[in-house]
């Protein structure tokens, strides 16, 4: 059990985080830092946090395990503001869908205490943010991302195992470039194409009528262009050199059912059609939900 949890950012992947650190047990109290004032009143008010801190720093003073759930762009702020309080022996991790970025910050802003960061992504989220969502359920059964580097502390990557694990995640571990490779491909990208496919829409004179007409399938293909959009602009341009390379890949896939479009050759479309159907029918997630 840990004594403290230090939680910078009460938001939903935060407060999701203490609620569940709650009830499995494994924190006495937990201390709060949100930039708004009122949002760190508000988790205090639900009962997801004990303590409201003023400042970052007050959040991990006496804590034993720090989570930084902010948006990747605030990272490296966040690092410089809380190093003077970091220990060897306290645990931090992050809750950022890229990794090679905020390590850099890491190693930038905590200097000789970056043994005590241990890289984290759950894969997990919802399209909505904000306290009000935060629940305990969350990470139940999801994939968590681990991508220590040469100079994390065993001690601490062994901590972050157990406590995802105790949570009921499914943990692995990988370097930091494959997992922002991979999340180009299977996060970024289709957040992108469903915002631009949002605006193509609403860009054209009778968008508003065509989006009436919209049904479940719609619903479906676009649901993650509600995200929060300032959290997406912050990953989609730290992330931006592997996710144009995946979007150059998908352009070509586009065009290539494009040029069968044009030329009506129903044979080879269909097999290109195919080939997706059966991949997506036989693919499944190895965890509830992923954004």
């Amino acid at each position: 059990m840990f004594e403290q949890l230090g939680l910078i950012g009460c938001g939903l992947m935060g407060g999701s985080f203490a609620l569940a650190l709650k009830r499995a047990g494994l924190v006495k109290r937990v201390v709060g830092y949100s930039k708004s004032p009122s949002t760190t009143e508000r988790a205090r008010q639900l009962g997801v946090i004990d303590v409201e801190a003023p400042s970052a720093l007050l959040a991990v003073s006496g804590a034993d395990i720090v989570l930084i759930a902010v948006p990747v762009a605030a990272t490296e702020a966040t690092f410089k503001s809380i190093r003077h309080l970091v220990s060897p022996t306290m645990l931090i991790m992050d809750v950022g869908s890229t990794k090679r970025d905020v390590i850099d910050a890491a190693r930038r802003a905590l200097r000789e205490h970056i043994g005590s960061f241990v890289p984290t992504h759950p894969i997990a989220g919802r399209e909505v943010s904000g306290i009000e969502y935060a629940d305990a359920e969350l990470y139940a059964g999801r994939q968590v991302i681990l991508t220590p580097i040469e100079r994390t502390f065993t001690t601490q990557l062994q901590q972050a195992v157990d406590v995802w694990t105790a949570l009921g995640c499914k943990v692995q571990q990988m370097a930091p470039e494959q997992h922002d490779a991979a999340f180009a491909a299977v996060s970024h990208l289709p957040h992108l194409i469903a915002f631009a496919l949002m605006n193509s829409i609403t860009g054209q004179d009778q968008g508003k009528e065509y989006l009436s007409l919209a049904g479940p399938g719609f619903r479906d293909f676009t649901r993650i262009a509600a995200s929060e959009p300032k959290i997406w602009r912050d990953i989609l341009i730290a992330n931006r050199e592997e996710l144009l390379q995946q979007s150059k890949v998908f352009q070509r896939s586009l065009h290539a059912l494009e040029l069968l479009i044009s030329g009506s050759n129903a044979e080879a479309l269909e097999g290109l059609l195919e080939q997706a159907s059966s991949t997506r029918a036989n693919w499944r997630m190895t965890s509830k939900h992923n954004v």
